[in-house]
């Protein structure tokens, strides 16, 4: 009889009618949510504070070049000593006060000028003043040597390359980010997926062997069809909360920008601002605009798709079946920590590769070599995809993990075979050995 269904089928339930199960399903979204609403909330009423900056200008030249924003209100100090405005910016309990001296040339006041204030000021208010002195301090040294800054403004080109493969494809530094951030994501999400349910697996397994629990179900099943329906219905209760996951994130953040006005994602999307400017790219203009569609139209999202589900699939039941293994060979979960270094390893060095390596040379021998190593394949392959690899590459690499796979169930099963009647003595690596000899 094939009795793999049945453990599937209770492996799952079991996990899905557990209380602990049910209510971290429920308290993760909620938590997750409360989290991001409430750094939203805080962005947003800190966004809200104006912050007043008096300017003590002794040079003159800059009266009227401080525009006021909807965050920052400048006040002209006209007269008075450096203390007496200092007294007056600390009475108002103003942000701060800029003081710019009157020095024999413009070098001078460029390196003089000073910023008082009580705390650290933020990062940006600082970047604005020191652009608004920069700029009129520069304009006004090519005045001196009777230069047209304006006419140097006229005459300088803004150069932005143009990027675009032999096939004619048109590519561009936000399509990098933008792959950079989806394969990102998808290495990411399974190295997180492996590390949360593989440890659930091995639990499992040491909760099974400890209650004694398994010498019952061992007498009439074979170990590799244990092994297998622990780890498929494990999985299977896994994705039934990742999707629960989802849903109730998007519920719940819809739900928190409607009823509060509050949206969890703000900090994110501040996030990408920053690091599109950092760029070059303003995210209101019509390039960038061009630029998101043509990198939406140059992933190749069947194929990102497809290959995420097999590199996923493969990728956990790799580490699972491992799992397992470990959770066989102790007694306690105390007693795991000498054989997980080796399993997390790979996992490490693959998001290490992929971060440092792929983004800068996705086609480079270090990339392609570590996306046909089984234990690392699944999280660099995936963030090599975005990039274009040849399919060839793809399904070799897929072929190479479900291989490997078949042949780390097996030697898994077999230290499950001894390693999960084991009681009262420690498993060491030399003892695991003498297992795949039985």
């Amino acid at each position: 009889m094939n009795h793999l269904p049945l453990i599937i089928k209770r492996e799952y339930l079991n996990k899905v009618r557990n209380k602990s199960f049910i209510i971290m399903t429920f308290l993760s979204p909620l938590i997750f949510v409360g989290i991001f609403a409430l750094v939203g909330y805080l962005s947003s009423v800190n966004n809200d504070n104006v912050r007043n900056i008096s300017v003590y200008d002794e040079s003159g030249m800059f009266i009227n070049s401080f525009e006021d924003t909807e965050t920052v209100k400048y006040k002209i100090l006209t007269s008075g000593t450096l203390d007496e405005a200092k007294k007056v910016t600390e009475n108002d309990k103003s942000y701060g006060l800029l003081h710019i001296p009157k020095t024999e040339n413009l070098v001078q006041l460029a390196n003089a000028t000073t910023f008082y204030s009580e705390e650290s000021p933020a990062i940006s208010v600082m970047n604005k003043m020191e652009r608004t002195i920069e700029t009129k301090v520069n304009n006004a040294r090519l005045k001196q040597a009777n230069i047209d800054a304006e006419k140097i403004k006229e005459l300088r080109v803004d150069l932005e390359i143009k990027q675009e493969s032999f096939a004619g494809e048109r590519t561009s530094e936000v399509g990098s980010i933008a792959k950079l951030i989806f394969g990102g994501a998808a290495g990411y999400l399974l190295f997180m997926f492996i590390i949360i349910y593989g440890n659930m697996i091995m639990r499992s397994v040491i909760e099974e062997k400890t209650s004694r629990i398994v010498e019952v179900i061992i007498s009439s099943v074979k170990p590799i069809k244990l092994l297998l329906g622990k780890i498929i219905g494990t999985s299977l209760a896994g994705v039934t909360q990742f999707v629960a996951w989802v849903v109730l994130i998007g519920v719940l953040s819809s739900v928190v920008a409607l009823v509060f006005g509050i949206d969890p994602g703000a900090m994110q999307g501040q996030q990408q601002e920053m690091l599109l400017q950092s760029q070059g790219v303003e995210s209101g203009s019509p390039d960038f605009m061009l630029q998101v569609m043509d990198a939406y139209n140059s992933l190749p999202l069947v194929n990102l798709i497809i290959m995420f589900l097999l590199f996923f699939i493969g990728g956990y039941l790799l580490y699972a079946s491992l799992y397992a293994a470990i959770g066989a060979a102790v007694d306690s979960e105390t007693d795991t920590q000498q054989f997980m270094m080796p399993i997390l390893m790979p996992l490490i060095l693959a998001v290490y590769v992929g971060f440092f390596t792929v983004i800068e040379n996705p086609h480079g021998t270090v990339s392609q070599v570590f996306s046909y190593i089984p234990f690392t394949s699944p999280v660099v392959m995936l963030m090599r995809i975005p990039f274009g690899v040849p399919v060839w590459q793809q399904i070799l690499s897929v072929v190479i993990l479900f291989v490997t796979f078949i042949g780390i169930v097996w030697f898994a099963a077999k230290i499950y075979r001894v390693g999960i009647l084991m009681y009262g003595k420690k498993a060491s690596y030399k003892e695991i050995a003498k297992w795949l000899k039985y």
